[in-house]
């Protein structure tokens, strides 16, 4: 059974940082790409970043490129998302998921995912 499972997520003050984790089991995920959504209240779900196995494609929103990172452990089946320059706009439920093909994970739903971590940024 394919379990994903976040943390990291909590309150913190606008221009501050969190780093959100989410570790994987049930499947060898190595080959598989990587993301993270996420979703405010009453908007739809978003796409925030994905990075596929080797980390040779990785893609940001434009809303948080060049103050997000997104990075992976193979080793450890675990993909981190480093979330730095907080703002009030990036409140939401953050989710992880995985897919094997990178662009289904990008563009369309992916196959796997988390229960989600709430991140909340005061202004």
């Amino acid at each position: 059974q394919v379990q994903l499972v976040e943390s990291g997520g909590g309150l913190v003050q606008a221009g501050g940082s969190l780093r959100l984790s989410c570790a994987a089991s049930g499947h060898a995920f190595s080959s598989y790409a990587m993301g993270w959504f996420r979703q405010a209240p009453g908007k739809e779900r978003e796409f925030v970043a994905a990075r596929n196995w080797s980390g040779g494609n990785t893609y940001y929103a434009d809303s948080v490129k060049g103050r997000f990172t997104i990075s992976r452990d193979n080793a450890k089946n675990t993909v981190y998302l480093q979330m730095n320059s907080l703002k009030s706009e990036d409140t939401a439920v953050y989710y992880c998921a995985v897919d094997h093909d990178f662009w289904v994970l990008r563009f369309g739903v992916p196959a796997y995912w988390g229960q989600g971590t709430q991140v909340t940024v005061s202004s």
